[in-house]
């Protein structure tokens, strides 16, 4: 649990249990060179550094058609953020937003999403940029991009 001190000018957090009604299986981990939140990018870059989404064993064959160059949603847990801030204040500034209109992974349920290409594809082992999480992040879904046609 976090404490009062975590709290930023302006910043409202609730104090709730957490219930437990959903539960969800982490597939692997996210390799980056962010070895804490603070240095962790706001956003992603396609021209970020290369990270590597590492597949656990029993879930290798679900990368079966994927190729190098295709864009893919990747889908993790912010394990390390806190989950109870219904105001927040990002930039401590004194602009405040409501959680829900902000991509700050502090929220109740701390599902992160980006969009990145896939660079290579070894042994379980996704090559891409442009990811935002801390080294170590789990892994909850990856789907392919599937941009309309017009």
């Amino acid at each position: 649990m976090q404490s009062s001190a975590d709290i930023r000018p302006g910043e409202i957090a609730v104090d709730h249990e957490p219930t437990h009604d959903a539960s969800v299986t982490f597939i692997g981990r996210i390799r980056t060179p962010y070895r804490e939140r603070a240095v962790c990018p706001r956003q992603g870059k396609p021209d970020g550094p290369l990270c590597q989404i590492e597949v656990d064993s029993i879930w290798r064959p679900a990368l079966s058609g994927l190729q190098p160059g295709q864009t893919i949603q990747v889908l993790y847990w912010m394990h390390l953020a806190r989950r109870d801030l219904l105001v927040q204040n990002p930039r401590m500034d004194g602009d405040l937003n409501g959680t829900f209109s902000l991509r700050s992974p502090v929220r109740p349920n701390p599902i992160a999403s980006s969009i990145v290409e896939i660079h290579a594809i070894a042994d379980g082992v996704l090559s891409v940029r442009g990811l935002d999480c801390v080294d170590g992040t789990p892994l909850l879904d990856i789907k392919p991009v599937h941009c309309p046609k017009a």
